[in-house]
């Protein structure tokens, strides 16, 4: 089971993750979140640090140009694309990192249909909650990860939206074959941005 930690805000905590064998972490670079890297990562420390975890960019609706440069100030190897993205910058994107295409699912959606167009442009898709401010860490609401069951999506891709420790054996229960991983976010903090990683490891103990 792949984990993503998402909303890292500190150098330190970077270290940690890659300590603790954490697959992925996120930097939000939307200046609307509250957990937005702004200058609170230094660049040429994130670029150079020597970490196994792979660094997530996730971006709302971002210019390509915004995208490219923080690929090569942060050293990012996977950019996520957290809004209305289409295909076309996806595919812009994909020789350059791995992208994570992010959909906002609120539990009516024809999942095959939705992510059709970016099977040949995408290496990842992220299935998170309806509302924005939720999907980068707010009120952390779930959404019935039932409807993936039966959509083919033919995608490595992670489930996200409010996943706390209470639910790893719901994880370990959920079946799909290309179900990847899990993103977490604001039920691992102590403020926003700031996790509190005794609760990472005992989540990620519980999913062994």
């Amino acid at each position: 089971m792949n984990i993503k930690v998402c909303g890292i805000t500190e150098m330190k905590q970077l270290q940690q993750l890659d300590g603790l064998d954490i697959d992925f972490a996120g930097l939000i670079f939307y200046p609307e979140s509250a957990r937005y890297v702004g200058d609170k990562l230094p660049k040429k420390d994130v670029k150079k640090a020597d970490f196994d975890l792979k660094k997530v960019g996730v971006f709302v609706n971002p210019e390509l140009i915004d995208v490219l440069d923080a690929i090569d100030d942060y050293g990012l190897q996977v950019v996520q694309l957290h809004g209305d993205e289409g295909p076309e910058m996806c595919d812009d994107l994909s020789g350059e990192v791995e992208v994570i295409k992010a959909f906002r699912i609120s539990g009516n959606e024809d999942i095959d249909k939705l992510v059709t167009p970016y099977d040949a442009v995408c290496d990842y898709y992220l299935f998170d909650t309806g509302g924005l401010q939720e999907s980068l860490g707010g009120t952390g609401k779930q959404f019935d990860w039932n409807i993936l069951k039966n959509a083919k999506i033919e995608k490595p891709f992670f489930l996200s939206g409010g996943i706390s420790v209470s639910d790893a054996a719901k994880i370990k229960a959920f079946r799909h074959p290309d179900f990847f991983g899990v993103d977490i976010n604001s039920r691992f903090e102590t403020e926003p941005g700031v996790k509190d990683m005794s609760k990472v490891l005992q989540f990620k103990m519980a999913l062994k």
